[in-house]
């Protein structure tokens, strides 16, 4: 009778299926035979039935008609375009902060300090900011016509740019915060990325370093491997770095590889609410070994496996096959409500051990051993922000003095924070002795920044900005290397 058992339950759950199957069929024919308009087949499913079902597993599950199964392929195939230039995005506004020798900004002239005016005829003035963030988007996509402002030039210049491919590399800035501590900040995992962080920590000190902050903020994940090889990087051989389970999928244990020889200085993961996927494993497998501190905020919470697959008509769908759990069996994957999501991760809530008995979270996402807000905003610095004074004042305070002004360790001067306090009045911004006093320190750390960014460029601007970062500060107390 037991052995039965297993038979029985398949044919049940062939009877509701078909059952449910013919419902739906005798629901459209009722609505195509009935309805005061006529229905379009195609728009029926592809924008409304197969959409909403996939919608009920998880907002990551989703039904791609052929328009848009082709157009995921043309990405997979897809490279990144630009011009090889930083800029400062401000409403109507868009400064040149630095541009990359032998790009096609680099090769046209155009320097620090310059106003973009105009993209393709499109008056930049006039849009908000998703507008402009759209306008600079899409003129990476083919030749672009730009009018140019350059401080001290009464007249415009045009230049016509045509994108290249554009290597923009995963481990975005490395140096050193102070002596023997360094800094390294991955913005994605791509293809070597595990590879180019071992270079940078390298370079900053190797093993000779006693401590390394490295920052996962805003780091949307990436390629898997990519995730295993950082965490091996601190990790002893054989731990473990993640496991995945699906319902469908034999579960998996991924571990450093034998023979692995981790740096054994401290180490602080900046981690917030942007840091996703490859991120929360590294940040997951590494506060589970007690290996590490955990700083920031808590983490996006995207923890699945998904895989692609072609149906008949060009049709596809990417669908969620499996999840992710920390060495301490903590799922990565935040409980969404309302979705079949909730039924698999709701059980992996509450409390967890790391390898020393220490009590962290489960229930998605990697909640930080430290939590750190980022530096508040009062009225007048987003005033200032956003009225671009900063990038503003950095330009003429350039024009006027001989170059090389700036040096490495260039501090704007208390008199030169009364002229900005004058130049401000000039332009209508005219705040008052105490909010001046209060903000003084963070206004002068700011136009530091963009003097230095204009100057010597952004990486050492943002050399400038981590004096002042309060994940950053957290994470050097944390290392108590003093």
């Amino acid at each position: 009778m037991l052995a039965a058992l297993p038979l029985l339950l398949a044919f049940f759950q062939e009877e509701t299926l078909a059952r449910s199957v013919k419902t739906f069929i005798d629901v459209y024919a009722t609505v195509e035979r009935e309805a005061a308009d006529p229905i379009d087949p195609k728009k029926a499913f592809y924008e409304g039935v197969l959409p909403g079902a996939m919608r009920r597993l998880d907002p990551h599950s989703v039904f791609f008609d052929p328009d848009q199964f082709e157009q995921l392929k043309q990405m997979q195939k897809s490279t990144s375009k630009g011009f090889g230039s930083v800029v400062s995005v401000l409403p109507g506004r868009v400064i040149v902060l630095q541009t990359q020798p032998g790009s096609p900004s680099g090769r046209s002239g155009i320097s620090a300090g310059d106003e973009i005016l105009a993209i393709n005829n499109i008056r930049l003035d006039y849009l908000d900011m998703d507008q402009l963030v759209q306008v600079l988007s899409q003129s990476k996509q083919s030749p672009a016509q730009l009018v140019v402002r350059r401080p001290g030039n009464a007249r415009l210049l045009d230049f016509t740019l045509t994108p290249q491919e554009m290597q923009a590399p995963s481990v975005e800035r490395a140096f050193l915060l102070r002596p023997g501590v360094g800094y390294v900040r991955v913005g994605s995992f791509d293809e070597d990325t595990g590879k180019l962080i071992h270079d940078a920590i390298e370079k900053l000190g190797g093993v000779k370093l006693k401590g390394l902050v490295l920052d996962l903020r805003n780091n949307p994940g990436g390629v898997l491997q990519e995730a295993i090889k950082t965490a091996s990087l601190f990790l002893n051989a054989e731990q473990k770095v993640l496991s995945a389970k699906g319902r469908k999928v034999a579960d998996q244990e991924m571990n450093v590889p034998n023979g692995n020889v981790p740096y054994t200085f401290a180490v602080s993961i900046l981690i917030n609410a942007k840091s996703a996927s490859s991120s929360e494993i590294v940040a997951g497998a590494v506060q589970d070994h007690d290996r590490g501190t955990v700083i920031g905020e808590t983490s996006y919470g995207k923890g699945l496996v998904q895989n692609v697959f072609p149906l008949s008509q060009q049709t596809g769908i990417a669908l969620t096959t499996a999840y992710y759990y920390t060495p301490s069996g903590r799922s990565i994957q935040k409980v969404l409500t309302g979705s079949a999501i909730e039924q698999t991760t709701a059980s992996t809530g509450g409390d967890y051990k790391t390898d020393a008995g220490r009590l962290v979270k489960g229930g998605g996402g990697i909640q930080p051993d430290i939590e750190v807000q980022p530096e508040g905003m009062t009225r007048l610095r987003m005033a200032l922000d956003a009225t671009g004074s900063f990038p503003n004042y950095a330009t003429e305070f350039l024009k006027q003095r001989p170059a090389p002004v700036v040096a490495d360790k260039f501090r704007v001067s208390a008199i030169t924070l009364d002229r900005f306090r004058v130049w401000l009045t000039g332009r209508e911004i005219q705040p008052g002795l105490s909010d001046w006093s209060k903000d003084s320190d963070w206004i002068g750390h700011r136009l530091t920044q963009e003097i230095v960014n204009q100057s010597l460029g952004v990486e050492k601007g943002d050399e400038v900005e981590a004096e002042r970062d309060t994940a950053i500060l957290a994470a050097l107390r944390a290392m108590k290397l003093e």
